[in-house]
């Protein structure tokens, strides 16, 4: 009953709330113990996890594109914690797989990435079972591994929601009459043509400290103090503002913008290579740079069980961001997290290339 009244609620509030993958934006959505995040070609991706006071990890992989008559796949994570328990094991590992005390069969477990697919029975009977309260478990010898149910349905809701499946014969949840023909198309994957860079880059002259305190001026016109504060302190400059060359006359100059308990973030600008230096803000987050791609890693607690991870590529003229995941929530599945669960994705290419699409940021 309490699942059923959720869901009423939930349906109406979809009505009210954007599909931001439309604009390439991409969509992510959490509820209790299941999420799911669907990149900007509609390509969604839902993982549940074990309840909080459960001490055994265990993570499962519902993907689906986009189209019409598109089949969901499966896949199942156990927690690295059982790496001792492996050892006494025969190969392979399998689990077997129950629902509401029916058998689905046996999982093969990869005892390195700790992984295994599920077939088409064990998906439809996972998906059927998360409408409503059920009882999932993987079992090996005494061993056990239960995936919570709860968030599951409004989750697989907003699955169906995005790609625009509710109401017809292939929605996950909420089931109707009507055909497939009509639900949303896969978005094609933008492309970005990345601009060739010189290798090894020639090394720069650092800012003199006069120059420094200029350039420092100038980049807190990009943004909040909030945003950078470590822009506005008062800094001598010349070991905390670091350049790199990029094509033509541009330049990257970055310097660190914010620190916190166990994450920071730098701030990375694109600039002219004289005055007036025109700087623009690339991000206020990056924790790396390397050959015209810049990175922010940022973790989700300090056990670092659960990451977000952006790229910018250059591209000759500007950065345009590449790429968006996170790796699913903090559930010690897996040291760095369980999954790659993507809002933004791009086919990078080099210079060269023989198709050269228009990129999209």
């Amino acid at each position: 009953m309490r699942k059923t009244l959720y869901l009423a609620g939930f349906v109406i509030a979809l009505a009210a709330q954007p599909v931001l993958a439309e604009n390439g934006k991409g969509v992510y959505f959490s509820h209790l113990d299941w999420e799911v995040a669907c990149d900007n070609t509609l390509t969604c991706r839902a993982a549940g996890y074990q309840a909080d006071d459960d001490e055994q990890p265990i993570s499962v992989l519902l993907t689906r594109k986009a189209g019409p008559r598109q089949a969901v796949t499966g896949e199942v994570q156990i927690g690295s914690e059982v790496s001792d328990f492996l050892l006494d094991q025969p190969k392979p590992l399998r689990l077997k797989m129950s629902i509401n005390g029916r058998a689905y069969g046996r999982v093969t477990i990869d005892k390195k990435s700790l992984t295994g697919e599920l077939t088409g029975e064990q998906i439809t009977g996972l998906v059927s079972s998360l409408a409503h309260t059920s009882k999932i478990e993987f079992v090996n010898g005494k061993k056990v591994w239960h995936l919570s149910d709860m968030g599951a349905a409004a989750v697989l809701l907003k699955m169906d929601d995005v790609q625009g499946r509710v109401g017809t014969v292939g929605a996950l949840i909420r089931k109707g009459s009507a055909g497939e023909d009509k639900v949303k198309a896969p978005i094609p994957e933008p492309v970005v043509v990345a601009a060739k860079m010189a290798t090894p880059q020639a090394s720069l002259q650092p800012f003199s400290d006069r120059e420094s305190k200029y350039l420092r001026t100038i980049l807190r016109r990009t943004g909040k103090e909030d945003d950078c504060p470590k822009v506005y302190e008062n800094q001598s400059g010349e070991s905390k503002i670091s350049i790199q060359p990029l094509t033509g006359k541009k330049r990257l100059v970055s310097t660190p913008c914010w620190q916190a308990a166990y994450n920071d973030g730098s701030g990375y600008w694109v600039i002219n290579d004289s005055r007036p230096y025109d700087p623009v803000l690339v991000t206020i987050s990056g924790t790396s740079y390397m050959n015209g791609e810049i990175t922010a890693y940022q973790k989700g607690r300090g056990l670092a069980d659960c990451v977000s991870i952006d790229h910018w590529n250059w591209e000759g003229k500007r950065f345009f961001h590449t790429e968006s995941l996170t790796t699913g929530m903090c559930k010690m599945v897996a040291p760095g997290g369980a999954w790659k669960l993507p809002t933004k994705v791009t086919e990078v290419r080099d210079e060269g290339s023989h198709q050269q699409d228009t990129p999209s940021n």
